[in-house]
């Protein structure tokens, strides 16, 4: 059975071509991206095609997201900071201090 496919707003994809997203060929990319970009309504339609299982194997093993995102992602996920590689990996790199 196929899956309608998302509906999601183009300024979350600005630099790709957006007619022609796959997105079944790069499904962690897109959910990154949606979960950092995105609203609420691209995290619903994010949910509702990928599933909350893929969304959290995606989330938590990506390399870089925003720390905004990270929190987002724990709270709907109803998982730890401490299941993310970018959260512990963040934490093993700390910044210079700001001045």
């Amino acid at each position: 059975m196929n899956k309608p496919k998302p509906i999601f707003e183009k300024r979350i994809f600005w630099d790709v071509d957006f007619d022609n997203l796959d997105y079944d060929k790069h499904p962690n990319w897109v959910i990154e991206r949606v979960f950092d970009r995105g609203d609420v309504e691209d995290i619903r339609q994010c949910r509702r095609y990928y599933g909350d299982e893929k969304v959290r194997e995606a989330l938590t093993s990506a390399k870089f997201l925003n720390k905004s995102t990270v929190y987002l992602a724990c709270a709907i996920l109803e998982n730890n900071l401490t299941d993310y590689r970018c959260y512990i990996t963040a934490q093993s790199n700390p910044q210079h201090w700001l001045y």
